[in-house]
């Protein structure tokens, strides 16, 4: 994205916040300021669903439009962060739904839930009502930024955010939404427990530090194979609303001390086969940097010589249950319990360096878990049977949400389980 024309980068985002339902065919708009301080953004009016390059507009000094197109009738508060906060060149407003639910209540979703998002987003700004496109509306929005916010609920209107590039703001942006839905997602089990900014850092100081390199790196054939599906299974996991760009991480065992590992920095759907990271006897390969998980993975592989693969993200419904410390019961359906049998909910101590929890509990042969306010973990013997078991735990998870108004949830009864495990353990 980094090497695209600015009118190409938005085009690309705006297309694919349409799709990943972030938006309406008319509804928001985005932004980036180049080196010569041109401020390129949406048009108004324009279908965001199938906009191209040649669509967005230039604002260049004195404020002068270029293009076939009028600009977006927010351009104004656009322009007014750019002049207050130097380092932001990039804005992302939309009206994403759990965002906009938040707007509607007037309140702020706290991104202390989960600490991969208060990592991303921070604390969140508010910005009161005024009429859209107003001179009014920009002012109160620069404001918030001017405080140092770099995400904005605008009330009873939507959310925005900016950043130090396009692809940081819009990490930040896909980040804070599907915090909101945990956090929405999380209300109907009780009460969403954050976590402190303490432990947050309490947290990333205990974290190893960036393994050393190894002295060469090759590629074997059956490296590439493994490489490539890593990134299919990437890419699906984002398509089928399971993980985002800016989270995420998957592994799958070469040998007994080699595997491959997502690297750190580089957004998941689009990962390539060179982005992947090996790992052999605790060194990485050169010149590229793993997940912050690595360190984690290469302890459950250590101790669990029958892990061949492991996927790890945030998605939304199972985090309802991460956020709240609510212990999900798998016996909903036979197809959970046969694949699942548990998914016990450890705390977000359990995945500091010090403890051994995690690999251990792993070894006792239950293939996943929730991490609370951090991530939900999956094992397999391939990554496409780990990622069968993160799907098939997340449609769980949401028809137990999307029950909830009907009553209490029955599962199937003890009698029926030892049906199922004398069928098919």
């Amino acid at each position: 994205m980094n090497s695209m024309h600015p009118a190409e980068a938005i085009s690309f985002i705006i297309k694919r916040i349409y799709r990943d339902g972030l938006t309406t065919t008319s509804g928001g708009n985005i932004s980036m300021k180049d080196e010569n301080g041109d401020i390129w953004i949406t048009p108004s009016a324009v279908d965001k669903g199938s906009l191209q390059p040649a669509d967005i507009i230039c604002i260049g000094a004195g404020s002068k439009f270029s293009g076939k197109h009028k600009p977006s009738s927010e351009h104004p508060f656009h322009q007014a962060v750019y002049n207050s906060r130097p380092d932001i060149k990039a804005i992302i407003h939309a009206h994403p739904p759990a965002l906009v639910s938040f707007s509607i209540a007037r309140q702020i979703p706290d991104t202390g839930v989960i600490a991969k998002a208060r990592r991303i987003c921070g604390e969140i700004g508010y910005a009161g009502y005024e009429l859209p496109g107003s001179e009014a509306l920009g002012l109160k929005i620069e404001e918030q930024f001017r405080k140092g916010f770099n995400a904005v609920i605008m009330e009873n209107h939507g959310a925005v955010t900016g950043g130090t590039s396009l692809a940081d703001v819009y990490h930040r942006f896909e980040t804070l939404e599907y915090c909101a839905r945990a956090i929405l997602y999380g209300k109907i089990l009780g009460d969403v427990r954050p976590l402190t900014d303490g432990q947050i850092t309490s947290f990333d100081s205990q974290l190893p530090g960036l393994m050393p390199e190894m002295d060469t790196g090759s590629h074997p054939q059956d490296e590439i194979v493994k490489r490539s599906t890593v990134c299919e299974i990437m890419n699906r996991a984002c398509r089928q609303g399971l993980m985002i760009g800016s989270y995420g991480t998957a592994s799958v065992r070469c040998t007994e001390n080699d595997f491959l590992i997502t690297p750190a920095g580089k957004t998941k759907r689009d990962l390539r086969t060179e982005d992947i990271v090996k790992i052999s006897h605790g060194k990485r390969e050169p010149g590229k940097t793993p997940s912050r998980a690595a360190w984690l993975h290469e302890r459950i592989y250590a101790q669990n010589p029958g892990v061949n693969s492991i996927i790890q993200t945030q998605s939304p419904c199972l985090m309802a249950f991460g956020i709240t410390n609510t212990r999900m019961n798998v016996r909903t359906i036979p197809e959970s319990w046969i694949f699942l049998q548990d998914l016990p909910t450890l705390s977000f101590d359990a995945l500091s360096p010090l403890s051994t929890n995690i690999p251990q509990l792993l070894s006792t042969g239950i293939p996943g878990l929730i991490i609370s306010n951090d991530s939900v973990l999956f094992t397999g013997d391939t990554l496409l049977q780990a990622f069968d078991r993160l799907e098939i735990a997340e449609f769980s998870a949401k028809s137990i949400l999307l029950g909830a108004p009907l009553g209490p949830m029955t599962p199937i009864s003890d009698e029926q389980v030892e049906e199922l495990r004398k069928a098919f353990l």
